[in-house]
């Protein structure tokens, strides 16, 4: 559409935020990316943010629109090229089941895995595990969760293509095992061989030591 005006306020380590890019960049949409600093937060994210004050916001024509994966239904509901969601209403409440499946078991697993350690860090690691199995059933057949082209789950599980790996190295762990689960780990790589993910993924050597002073950081103001 022309004369759009779209703005992407985000962080460059957020997995949150490049659900969003890679949403923007899957549709062919141009748009403004703006790097915010978390401890010091812009006056535009606070007006645009006031409820949360968290990046990923996009605001388009002077809209904004708040979290990530509802920004990305949002981008497919807006720009109908290129369809993230599936047409049909079951297929698209399946895509939805995943996703908040992927967020809630998958994502707050390993957060928890990654933040903690003993225990707590031993059951986390067993809660991701369960959920990858299942995840690899669902997986079985397929290049993407969407098939043969990349799809909202992909886009909500798309951090464990690149972000899992920091994590298990900062945090001295291994929860994807290559053997064990085959399938989601051929996923991963295929994911993040897309072209349009490939390009956008922030650096790796940048990740690690990131995701290392953040759980020293954490473990020290407790």
């Amino acid at each position: 559409m022309a004369g759009e005006d779209v703005k992407l306020l985000g962080v460059w380590f957020s997995p949150f935020v490049r659900r969003v890019v890679w949403a923007l960049k899957l549709k062919g949409i141009g748009f403004e990316y703006v790097e915010e600093d978390l401890t010091n937060k812009s006056p535009l994210l606070l007006k645009y943010n006031p409820v949360h004050k968290k990046v990923p916001v996009l605001v388009h024509n002077g809209n904004p629109i708040v979290e990530s994966l509802v920004i990305v239904e949002y981008i497919d509901d807006t720009w109908r090229d290129n369809p993230i969601l599936p047409a049909d209403p079951y297929e698209r409440a399946m895509a939805r089941f995943w996703a908040k499946f992927a967020e809630e078991k998958c994502m707050n697993s390993m957060w928890t895995a990654y933040m903690s350690d003993g225990d707590d860090q031993a059951k986390a690691i067993e809660s991701m595990e369960e959920a990858l199995k299942i995840l690899e059933q669902e997986l079985k057949g397929k290049k993407f969760f969407g098939g043969e082209t990349i799809g909202f789950v992909d886009l909500a599980m798309g951090w464990a293509a690149h972000w899992l790996g920091a994590m298990e190295e900062a945090a001295c762990i291994k929860v994807v095992d290559t053997h064990k689960f085959a399938t989601f780990h051929a996923w991963m790589e295929n994911f993040a061989a897309h072209p349009v993910i490939k390009d956008t993924l922030p650096p790796y050597d940048q990740l690690v030591p990131f995701f290392k002073s953040f759980r020293q950081l954490s473990a020290a103001s407790e």
